[in-house]
């Protein structure tokens, strides 16, 4: 069997031996893994499994004797895809009914979502070490995004300063290359740079407020988390006042637990309709000198309630000067999806509408409030 073949045979699973031929040694164990797994599409579906010879059905196996063993035959990445859809495709919610289990899961942001969304049904024994989990998953986001946060924030570059300070972050790449022109070498076609130039950077003028407005309906979920993160981040900088709403049809303000991103997050009531204008609405009480104050929207913009509020809200805003920006949401291969006829209302009325990963967005505000 090629390598292509057994990948299909895995893939396809114990009904493509017919065609593609059977597995033995490790691979079959793998293959018993993914037929535990996946064969569940067949009971969604309403359809009978063939409980054939290898099927690792619930009545031969338990969910923690499964994720002991797939943590065993499958390499780290694969395991954790894996993991995530135990969790939140098919509900092997049995894994995080043990301590000892908790500790072996791979910490990533998809548990995270799953953690979120079982925390109020756990069993109060449990709650303790899902909190533990969770804000292990939080601070590893955290030491990721703080990097790119205080890199944007140290100061905006100015091209026409130099800088006799050497960062990468700060490399003046075309009075670099105009300097060392001369040491051109024509037979191999590159430049001997003997001379670096960096540009200086500008500091911040203070103070700002920053208000997020966060969308928690269930599509928004990985846009909560590192909304979350990046307030808590936000908050650690001087000069920097940040508020933040949670909403769907009504509203959260958990302005006062932004220190702790876990606190924050074990606020949110994931699901239910959007009401986006009211949210907004609620929002302007936050501005007091708005000439200071960034309002950032994270939401699909798919507004549940007549858009009127919405655009009213805004068209207020923006008559006050306020810097706005929507951030829209992401899918799971980080593709952009939204209400095209609603942002695109956004951005006529001067809010800049765009789809930004975290480290972009902390660009984005370094850009504006300097």
């Amino acid at each position: 069997m090629t390598e292509g073949t057994r990948r299909w045979r895995l893939a396809l699973g114990r009904y493509a031996k017919d065609n593609l031929g059977g597995l033995g040694g490790q691979d079959q164990k793998m293959d018993q893994a993914l037929d535990y797994l996946y064969a569940r599409e067949y009971d969604q579906r309403g359809l009978e499994r063939d409980r054939g010879a290898g099927s690792l059905d619930p009545t031969q196996m338990q969910a923690l004797t499964w994720l002991g063993k797939a943590k065993g035959l499958f390499p780290n990445t694969v395991f954790e895809t894996l993991q995530g859809h135990a969790l939140d495709r098919y509900g092997l919610t049995d894994l995080l009914k043990d301590p000892k289990t908790l500790e072996s899961l791979e910490p990533n942001q998809d548990l995270l979502k799953v953690l979120l969304g079982y925390h109020d049904r756990a069993d109060p024994a449990i709650r303790a070490k899902l909190r533990e989990v969770a804000d292990k998953i939080i601070r590893d986001i955290m030491e990721r995004l703080r990097h790119d946060v205080m890199r944007a924030f140290s100061g905006r570059r100015n091209r026409f300063r130099r800088s006799n300070i050497p960062s990468a972050a700060n490399f003046d790449w075309r009075n670099t290359l105009r300097e060392n022109l001369k040491t051109f070498d024509p037979e191999t076609g590159r430049i001997i740079a003997q001379t670096l130039r960096f540009n200086s950077r500008e500091k911040r003028k203070l103070p700002w407020t920053v208000v997020l407005c966060v969308d928690q309906s269930g599509s928004m979920t990985d846009s909560v988390i590192h909304s979350a993160v990046m307030a808590a981040i936000l908050c650690g900088l001087p000069g920097i006042t940040v508020k933040m709403v949670l909403f769907d049809t009504s509203i959260i303000d958990v302005s006062d637990k932004l220190t702790d991103p876990l606190d924050t997050l074990l606020s949110v009531q994931l699901g239910g309709g959007t009401n986006i204008g009211r949210a907004v609405t609620y929002c302007e009480d936050f501005i007091q000198d708005p000439e200071r104050t960034v309002f950032a929207l994270i939401s699909d913009f798919a507004e549940g309630a007549s858009p009127r509020t919405l655009y009213a809200a805004l068209a207020r805003m923006a008559e006050a000067r306020v810097r706005m920006v929507g951030l829209v949401a992401l899918d799971d291969q980080s593709a952009p999806y939204f209400d095209g006829t609603i942002a695109g209302r956004a951005a006529d009325l001067g809010m800049h509408v765009g789809a930004m990963t975290p480290n972009k967005f902390a660009d984005w505000l370094a850009e504006i409030m300097t």
